[in-house]
């Protein structure tokens, strides 16, 4: 073992600039299967090429470098929108978005250089490309959970809106990775030219089996819900950087006041407006909460809306009811690390540091945690803030199962290129994990009505203006991932991972 260490660090301890650029630029390509893009055709040749230019390096660090600039090319173009918050006030906050994509890219790329680590249990090229597939499907599962969690552009997505997306009922998401990791690995697998070529040829038929799988659920007639739960979602599209002006609130609040109010065939039985979407404290909020049931004609109301307890602050939702009271509340616990906390900050001001304190006021403090919101007739709801739809595992933390799902954001924070849509692409994924249908209003878009197989029923296009009255989709049986989480995959890993190092080990020795 100790040889086999110093042998690592005595091998070249970085590739050329030639490699390294290749594998970013294969890390890079992977990303067109990301959405708005969703070239999973054109990913997957990608993928399986940077998996070719670690493992035909040589063995040792070399590889990890390779992993890490191929993971550096796919997360800058997988997470490029991550500049677009600082653009909102791009006076005062413009010359950060560089550094927080390379900053980004560059952490995110860590857990590629560990799948480029577990390329080194490999003894030849088939076992070391079947070690990077297994190390990049470990690196989606560490960070859907390590720091609280970032399981944003996973491999697997580039699944979502293909009939495969389905077999996430399944096998999860970190399931969809490990399709897409193996099809990539498989020409790379066997002796010769022509075990690869039947590897490969396993590996197609494989997805094709899946494929045709998804699709036949896809067919399968579901009875509508009954009764009828009839629901209006409202966008009021309020640009991010005018949402809080204060000559311009009154407008959108306003705004959505007018679509609250518009008459509705059939009635409805519940209207929602977005993440945040009244810009005063819950608290202060009295009086406009009545004149919100008046305009919804005593119809409960879900909205966004912050509230305070002391000196802490909650990103809240609430359900107003008929006489302009809140009859529920749920305070969002998955919040986003820099955006709405500080990590630590309320343990630095144990130590008389209180400027990040979120119980001194400096962002938002969590919620005590995942719940369901029964509201009668309408069943038992699972409400999601924004950010807390792309946690799978959040959505099974909640003690019980959902009727449906609701999400509120305000995803103007994301831009208009690619963040809004790959949020979209999560909540999907996230109705066909728990076969539950997903209902989600945004502030600036996409508002949509998503059914319990991911499909995009009704939807509102970013940057406008506007309401959709659609029917409550049915939901179906719990799957079997709603049951499992992500416990078979960590346990298949394992597996996998702890084969290869012991087969290395009796080959050293």
């Amino acid at each position: 073992m100790r040889a086999a260490v110093a042998g690592f660090f005595r091998r070249p301890a970085r590739p050329g600039l030639g490699p390294l650029t290749m594998a970013a630029l294969s890390g890079a390509l992977v990303a067109a299967g990301q959405a708005p893009w969703s070239l999973w055709y054109l990913a997957l040749p990608a993928l399986s090429a940077a998996i070719l230019i670690v493992i035909t390096a040589p063995r040792g660090a070399v590889r990890v470098w390779l992993g890490w600039a191929a993971g550096l090319g796919y997360f800058a173009a997988s997470l490029f929108w991550i500049v677009e918050p600082f653009l909102v006030d791009a006076d005062q906050y413009g010359w950060m978005a560089p550094f927080a994509l390379v900053f980004m890219s560059a952490g995110m790329a860590l857990f590629w250089a560990l799948a480029g680590l577990a390329a080194n249990l490999g003894t030849g090229r088939a076992s070391a490309a079947l070690g990077f597939a297994a190390g990049l499907v470990a690196a989606d599962l560490l960070r859907s959970y390590v720091f609280t969690g970032f399981p944003w552009a996973l491999t697997g997505h580039i699944w979502i809106g293909t009939p495969v997306a389905q077999a996430a009922a399944l096998i999860g998401p970190i399931g969809l990775s490990a399709l897409a990791c193996l099809a990539a690995a498989a020409p790379h697998l066997g002796r010769g030219n022509a075990s690869r070529l039947l590897a490969t040829a396993l590996a197609a038929a494989g997805l094709i089996a899946v494929w045709q799988g998804g699709a036949a659920r896809l067919a399968m007639l579901i009875p509508d819900r009954a009764p009828p739960v009839h629901i209006r979602l409202i966008q009021p599209n309020a640009a991010q950087s005018l949402k809080w002006d204060a000559d311009l609130w009154r407008m959108f609040l306003n705004r959505q006041m007018v679509q609250t109010a518009l008459p509705a065939d059939p009635p409805l039985d519940l209207i929602v407006w977005p993440e945040t979407a009244i810009p005063f404290l819950l608290d202060d909020a009295g009086a406009f909460l009545r004149e919100m049931a008046v305009a919804s004609g005593g119809v409960p109301i879900a909205t966004g809306i912050q509230r305070a307890e002391g000196r802490r602050y909650f990103n809240s939702l609430v359900v107003v009811g008929g006489a302009g009271n809140p009859i529920a509340l749920y305070d969002k616990w998955h919040l986003v690390p820099f955006g709405e906390y500080i990590p630590l900050g309320d343990l630095a001001a144990s130590f008389g540091i209180t400027a990040f304190a979120a119980r001194n006021g400096a962002g938002y403090s969590a919620g005590p945690g995942a719940r369901l919101i029964d509201l009668g007739t309408l069943g038992r709801v699972l409400p999601l803030i924004c950010y807390e739809a792309v946690f799978p595992q959040d959505l099974r933390a909640a003690g019980g199962r959902a009727d449906w799902i609701l999400q509120i954001t305000n995803d103007g924070w994301f831009g208009t290129v690619s963040g809004p849509y790959q949020h979209l692409a999560q909540a999907r994924l996230r109705a066909i994990e728990q076969g539950l249908p997903l209902l989600r209003a945004a502030n600036t878009g996409i508002t949509a009505v998503i059914d319990a197989r991911g499909e995009v029923l009704r939807s509102l296009a970013l940057n406008t203006e506007g309401v959709i009255d659609a029917a409550l989709p049915p939901s179906l049986p719990a799957t079997i991932y709603s049951r499992t989480g992500d416990s078979p995959a960590l346990a298949i890993l394992s597996v996998v991972l702890a084969a290869l190092f012991l087969r290395r080990r009796r080959k050293a020795h």
